[in-house]
């Protein structure tokens, strides 16, 4: 029986170790390293899913020469969340959200899956940090619960990817947030850098496959920065940042980094008691008190 080695990641930086340290040297962070469990034999990565084989299969190779065509968009039904991802959701991206607790994150992913699923798209909300009556409750307060977005409590991945892969796939699927989502081919505790490195990656690949375009809510440290590894940022295909005061009504999205459309956009919009309102002249609106 082959021996287990111990493994002790940093959960800052992802940074890997054979023993436990107290400071990373990667990225100089003071008790970020954490003992996780390796991964069963056979068990990590996209090969547990494929079937033993001695060689690999030949694929077509293309010249650069050929018809392009512009990656096909979902309107998310909000100008300004249009504007930052150049156009609309691109059928198969995912996106990374990322804000401090309480901008309003889930207030504004909540509005634009109302709006898609009023025009008739199918669209998932799987929520890993409330219950089905928190987030009914908010739906309630802003006016959509009539509206068909389909709900669920989950954090299992894949027992999220089986439940998305029944009948149609969904046009949107937002997931709230990454940091709480556990996959079975990794032993280690939810929130970890390899269960959110790993969930990212199996929700990536149920994205490309099917068509879905997927957003994946991501909690911030104290510094701004999105929690987790920073190889996650480079997995996804945009990396969107939700930004304001708490103590202001103002926010303001913009988009970090974008394969699809430009980063140099930014969304403004108002917080009030219906919600978010698009602001739709931020000049007038921070030169109105010269």
């Amino acid at each position: 029986m082959a021996k287990i080695h111990q493994t002790f990641v940093c959960q800052s930086c992802g940074a890997v170790y054979n023993r436990w340290r107290g400071r990373c040297e990667a990225c100089n962070g003071w008790n970020t390293i954490v003992e996780e469990a390796p991964s069963a034999p056979g068990q990590s990565g996209p090969a547990a899913t494929r079937p033993s084989r001695n060689r690999g299969r030949v694929f077509p190779l293309e010249g650069l020469t050929g018809e392009a065509k512009e990656a096909p968009r979902i309107p998310s039904g909000i100008g300004e969340l249009d504007r930052v991802t150049g156009g609309g959701f691109v059928r198969g991206s995912v996106i990374l959200l990322g804000g401090d607790p309480g901008i309003g994150k889930s207030t504004l992913l909540m509005q634009a899956s109302a709006a898609m699923a009023g025009t008739g798209e199918r669209v998932a909300y799987i929520s890993g940090e409330e219950a089905v009556g928190q987030v009914r409750l908010r739906a309630e307060r802003l006016g959509l619960s009539a509206l068909p977005v389909q709900l669920a409590a989950e954090t299992n991945v894949e027992d999220i990817v089986e439940t998305l892969s029944q009948g149609r796939p969904p046009a949107l699927a937002i997931i709230d947030s990454i940091q709480t989502m556990w996959t079975e081919t990794v032993e280690s505790a939810p929130g970890t850098v390899t269960q959110v490195r790993s969930s990212a990656q199996a929700l990536i690949r149920f994205a490309k496959t099917t068509g879905t375009a997927v957003i994946l809510v991501g909690h911030v440290t104290k510094d701004g920065q999105i929690a987790g590894p920073r190889v996650v940022e480079h997995m996804v295909d945009a990396v969107a940042s939700f930004e304001g005061d708490q103590g202001h009504h103002f926010r303001i999205l913009r988009a970090v980094k974008n394969r699809f459309g430009p980063t140099d956009e930014i969304g403004v919009f108002e917080m009030t008691d219906a919600g978010l309102s698009e602001v739709p002249n931020p000049s007038a609106l921070f030169l109105g008190g010269r």
